[in-house]
């Protein structure tokens, strides 16, 4: 037995989007990507992340409608464009999302114990496995209290700033960076929406696949953008452009400035919360496109076993905690934000083109073919104006994984050995 079990439905399939999603962006990239945009150029980043996170949104559903398996864009990518696409893709979104949960476990330390934040961040990756493998329905479950709590939080900071900040509107229009610049914070605030195609991941998890997730895809990404938009317009309006540059914990400076200093451990403690609801979708995501290129011997086979009772791929969820816990051991969490913002942007490159395959859709209103296009174009173009670290770093490890795959698919296949399509007699 090594398939899935459908359990989920929309409200599920958007709870497990959100939980990816919320946090990220909101406790981790703002102050970033503002320093990046120059402060105020922030909002066009955001929107400009936003939409292309939009393109890619409806690619991921057209395609998880079509293929509604476990895997991803890894198997669309072998579906639509040919096994290499497709094992680069999952070799891509591996990879990032490999150092992505790294970056959220460091995060969730630095918040909680600062002096022992590697410690912390060990048995966050531990305690979130163990939740992960009793079950997807758990999973739910625990995301849905989380996102719950989430929300509260935010919208306790956003009712503070604008009740007590005050929120100065004409700090929005202070002059941000380059174009260059905002490009650069866009890539990095695109890392605060790749959670909305966990939910593609789970395809094989979800009722009526052709229903849920084209619904549940949308609305998830539309619910966060909104919140986004918001915290940044309050965030700028109460800080400004140069101290929110310099923030390391921008919400919580936001309720420091709107007077209430005491509700900052609040914010600190739902930063806490929010982290760990992403990095609790995060594993549960590589862990199922690690399953899905174990079944076709893109990684090792042993990898897609899916345990008997609990209908999880154990294996692939414990190898994938086990390498979190070396990258947590040596990384940084700076440097794990634009690795895994070019790996996966390069993942939804691919996604985009095999959506380009599919042609045109009558039943939809939207020009789909125009937004794949779009889509595919947004994805490079804010990869490679990350920072040089990061591209390098992102490319050199893409590289890697197409070197071995071509070297595994010489041994595969030698000189004259006959292909399968034509057995020797």
């Amino acid at each position: 037995m090594n398939q899935l079990e459908r359990r989920l439905g929309v409200p599920d399939a958007v709870v497990i989007g959100l939980g990816s999603m919320l946090g990220a962006g909101v406790f981790v990239v703002f102050g970033p990507a503002a320093a990046a945009a120059g402060g105020a150029g922030l909002l066009p980043a955001l929107v400009l992340a936003g939409f292309i996170a939009f393109c890619n949104a409806t690619s991921s559903a057209r395609l998880a409608a079509r293929y509604p398996e476990s895997g991803g864009t890894y198997v669309y990518g072998r579906e639509r464009l040919g096994p290499f696409a497709g094992f680069l893709a999952g070799w891509g979104f591996v990879a990032g999302k490999t150092a992505s949960c790294a970056a959220m476990a460091l995060t969730i330390g630095a918040y909680l114990w600062p002096g022992h934040a590697r410690v912390v961040a060990v048995a966050a990756v531990l305690a979130v496995t163990a939740v992960n493998l009793r079950g997807i329905g758990r999973t739910a479950t625990a995301t849905k209290i989380l996102v719950a709590l989430v929300l509260a939080v935010l919208a306790l900071v956003a009712v503070t700033g604008l009740a007590g900040g005050p929120v100065e509107l004409d700090r929005l229009d202070d002059p941000g960076g380059s174009g260059r610049g905002v490009l650069t914070a866009a890539g990095l605030l695109f890392f605060a929406f790749a959670g909305y195609a966990r939910i593609a991941t789970l395809g094989e998890e979800v009722r009526d696949p052709e229903r849920t997730i084209p619904r549940a895809v949308p609305l998830a990404l539309g619910l966060v953008l909104a919140i986004y938009l918001v915290l940044a317009v309050v965030a700028l309006g109460v800080l400004g452009s140069d101290r929110l540059a310099n923030s390391a914990a921008p919400l919580a400076d936001v309720v420091t400035a709107a007077g209430l200093p005491g509700l900052a451990w609040v914010v600190r403690a739902g930063a806490t919360v929010a982290v760990t609801g992403v990095l609790l979708s995060l594993l549960a995501g590589v862990g199922r496109t690690l399953l899905a290129m174990a079944r076709r011997r893109d990684v090792p086979g042993a990898l897609a076993a899916v345990h008997p009772r609990y209908r999880v791929p154990h294996r692939a969820e414990l190898a994938v905690a086990a390498v979190v816990v070396v990258v947590v051991s040596l990384g940084d969490v700076r440097h794990a934000i634009g690795f895994s913002s070019c790996t996966v942007l390069v993942y939804y490159a691919i996604t985009n083109a095999a959506a380009l395959t599919l042609g045109r859709d009558p039943r939809r209103k939207l020009p789909v073919q125009v937004l794949a296009a779009l889509g595919l174009a947004g994805c490079l173009l804010l990869a490679v104006n990350l920072p040089a670290s990061s591209v390098i770093a992102g490319f050199a490890v893409l590289a890697a994984g197409a070197a071995g795959y071509a070297l595994r698919a010489s041994r595969s296949h030698p000189p004259g050995r006959p292909s399968r399509s034509h057995p020797p007699r």
